[in-house]
């Protein structure tokens, strides 16, 4: 079987192509939406099964939050955030532990050839998610920047007067802080692209060599890792956002 680096079409709607990543995207989406509703529906003052679960997670990120704020207030108002791209990504990440990942598809002719298009592949294994994940967790920082600080405030961070004691030194670190923001945006998708796409293809070939008991480690450290990249995307994110309300000192 081979390995795409790029996300597999499966089907188009119209003009739409549908990639096996968009699909798993939209899974993942509604598995959240679906579970939100569930929760809500059959919440109860004395919790127990599935409430039990998701008020452990739920408390457990709130702490988390709680000591990089030292602020109830800011904390609720970055959690929702917070909460919803740490459960996003690693849903994203652990797909690749479903049964059937690289072998459960489509046939496709290409190049004369008859290849396999996998139907299960993370979503976190497609840059343009990825990225596109980067990109809201990076607005989001600046939006919480201006809130907090107001436009004009928050653009003197990066935009500072070149003839302002000590001379050019303000600009150029304004200057660094723009770029810092780009890199930001780079470093996340790449970060996380990176870590699950490798991981997805050491499962592939794992499975396919040796399908029997020795891909079991290989899996666990999988579940680790996903666990691992979800939260430091989160918490980073948070992190930046704390930083953008900040005032710079004088």
């Amino acid at each position: 079987m081979e390995i795409s680096l790029t996300p597999e079409l499966v089907f188009n709607i119209g003009r739409f192509p549908v990639t096996n990543t968009v699909l798993m995207t939209a899974f993942v989406a509604v598995l959240i939406i679906v579970g939100a509703g569930l929760v809500k529906k059959r919440i109860s003052l004395i919790p127990r099964g599935f409430q039990n679960v998701i008020e452990i997670v739920l408390e457990a990120l709130l702490n988390l939050v709680d000591g990089v704020t030292q602020d109830r207030k800011q904390t609720k108002k970055f959690f929702p955030l917070i909460a919803t791209i740490f459960i996003f990504v690693i849903l994203s990440n652990w797909i690749e532990l479903v049964p059937g990942l690289g072998t459960v598809g489509v046939e496709q002719e290409r190049h004369g050839e008859t290849v396999l298009i996998p139907f299960i592949r993370s979503n976190s294994a497609d840059l343009n998610v990825t990225l596109a994940i980067a990109l809201i967790s990076v607005s989001a920082a600046q939006f919480a920047g201006v809130t907090a600080l107001g436009f004009r405030k928050y653009l003197g961070k990066f935009f500072v007067n070149p003839f302002k004691k000590p001379y050019f030194i303000g600009s150029f670190v304004g200057a660094l802080e723009i770029i810092s923001e780009f890199a930001k945006m780079i470093s996340f998708s790449f970060r996380l692209f990176g870590n699950i796409f490798a991981g997805e293809v050491l499962l592939t070939v794992m499975l396919m060599l040796v399908p029997y008991f020795i891909p079991l480690p290989f899996l666990f450290l999988e579940i680790f890792v996903g666990f691992i990249q979800a939260l430091v995307f989160a918490m980073l994110t948070l992190v930046f956002m704390k930083m953008a309300t900040a005032e710079m000192a004088h």
